[in-house]
């Protein structure tokens, strides 16, 4: 096969190179796929620079989201169960190494891919449509009625939030660093959109809000929890998503108490082990919003990155803040492409 493998800590993702690699060899509870689009996400930024807190041990395959077709099927699982997908079925799925034309994932870690969806459109859905899906649902139960505050709105995760607090009944304040992003968050059906780059913005976040009285949930998947409180309802909830600024915040925990306020983290990769049912629940409700047509896919559409040798331009570009929604990568069919 032909993957992005990583011997040593690079400076940035110009220092990938693709090459020819062994077929990976996939567990007894594992399957074999054939990638055919990869996702790219902030922390493969990280990791590839070795200051990501989840750092396999070298050599390592970078990438960890995808969407594919299986090519082999679990030899054994547990409990003598059958394997829930056949050889040929499309499958999206998070594991180490997708950034490659060959995968190996456990059960747990694949879903189906939508019905309608293609492949480009399907590989960025793993992560970012579940994350929101959970964060305003099980996390901060946003209620029809109520104002929510959305920052990087644009962002992959930041466009799911937005789709599913519209469903919810809720009215959407979306913030974005250009108006080009803002465009966008008002195209996947933001009410307001405020340019977090303006130094008042907290302020006219809350004079979109009725009475002035502020927000009653912050979606951060950034790390402006501090300045949101400014524009923050009594009561209010604050998810803490994130932090692709790249800096961890310090709250001053007075003001918190003052209104009255929640903070709530999610982190999604972890509620299946810690929470199965509510992982369950969480899957069902978002492919039910897919099959009733309320959330589509947040694949940048911009610009088109075919090929494992764009995969560095791409990281290049989402770690620049060029890009909008989920950046994906297509990758062609290993066979065909040698044809």
């Amino acid at each position: 096969m032909r993957g992005i493998q990583v011997s040593k800590y690079v400076k940035g993702p110009r220092c990938l190179q693709v090459e020819e690699l062994p077929d990976p060899v996939p567990k007894a509870t594992e399957y074999l796929i054939s990638v055919r689009a990869s996702a790219a996400n902030f922390f493969d930024l990280l990791q590839i620079r070795g200051n990501y807190q989840h750092q396999p041990p070298l050599p390592w395959i970078s990438g960890m989201e995808f969407s594919g077709e299986v090519l082999r099927t679990p030899s054994k699982l547990p409990n003598d169960q059958k394997p829930k997908y056949e050889v040929g079925s499309k499958v999206i799925g998070a594991a180490q190494g997708a950034y490659a034309t060959k995968i190996c994932a456990a059960e747990e870690n694949l879903r189906p891919v939508p019905a309608g969806w293609n492949p480009v459109d399907a590989a960025g859905l793993f992560v970012t449509g579940p994350t929101s899906y959970a964060a305003l649902t099980t996390r901060s139960n946003l209620r029809k009625g109520e104002y929510i505050l959305i920052h990087a709105a644009a962002g992959g995760v930041g466009l799911a939030a937005v789709q599913i607090a519209k469903t919810l009944g809720a009215t959407v304040i979306a913030t974005a660093g250009t108006k080009h992003k803002l465009d966008v968050a008002r195209a996947f059906g933001a009410d307001h959109c405020v340019d977090y780059t303006q130094q008042n913005w907290p302020e006219q976040v809350k004079k979109l809000t009725p009475k002035g009285a502020g927000v009653n949930v912050v979606y951060d998947p950034v790390g402006m929890i501090e300045k949101s409180i400014k524009c923050m309802a009594w009561g209010g909830r604050l998810l803490v998503i994130g932090f692709a600024a790249g800096k961890i915040e310090k709250v001053a925990m007075n003001r918190v108490l003052l209104k009255n306020l929640s903070i709530l983290g999610l982190h999604w990769g972890e509620v299946r082990k810690n929470e199965p049912k509510t992982h369950e629940v969480v899957w069902n409700g978002l492919l039910d919003l897919m099959r009733e047509g309320k959330f589509r896919s947040t694949a940048y559409t911009d610009k088109q990155y075919v090929g494992l040798e764009s995969i560095p331009e791409a990281l290049r570009a989402l770690g620049s803040r060029e890009t909008w929604g989920k950046v994906v990568i297509e990758v062609p069919d290993e066979v065909k492409s040698k044809l």
